[in-house]
């Protein structure tokens, strides 16, 4: 069993959905590793990791719509410390989740036709943010 391992840095133009399919796979190609489990992780609490579709953008902003009716800015939270954004952007992360798991078959990701990974920028402003990632196998 081997492992490899790294950090990817990110940058995001500000709210939206930065799509790091590729950046994957080229960093999984240089791995030499043909089966086994890929890890990602965003270490931040305002952003976020999703597998969605890649083909039409529409679904992705249909998304954003969604999660910013269900985590609107406003002055009814507490926690505002970084401005109205701040708030909405860490609910939103709890709802798309911060990590994935992606099995590697054939020294590709198995993700199927039509699926793409994105990194969700929560926050109206541009962030560099980071990936953690792990791969085990073989």
């Amino acid at each position: 069993m081997r492992q490899a391992s790294t950090i990817l840095s990110i940058d995001t133009p500000g709210r939206g959905f930065t799509e790091i399919t590729r950046a994957m796979a080229e960093w999984l190609a240089q791995t030499g590793i043909e089966e086994g489990l890929l890890t990602l992780l965003c270490r931040h609490t305002s952003a976020s990791l999703l597998i969605q579709e890649n083909a039409a953008r529409e679904v992705r902003v249909d998304i954003a719509a969604w999660l910013d009716r269900l985590a609107p800015e406003g002055a009814h939270y507490a926690h505002d410390d970084e401005g109205p954004d701040d708030m909405p952007a860490h609910l939103k992360a709890t709802l798309t989740g911060v990590n994935l798991q992606i099995p590697v078959i054939d020294g590709r990701m198995a993700l199927g036709t039509w699926q793409g990974i994105y990194l969700a920028e929560h926050r109206r402003r541009p962030h560099c943010r980071e990936i953690a990632v792990h791969l085990m196998g073989e």
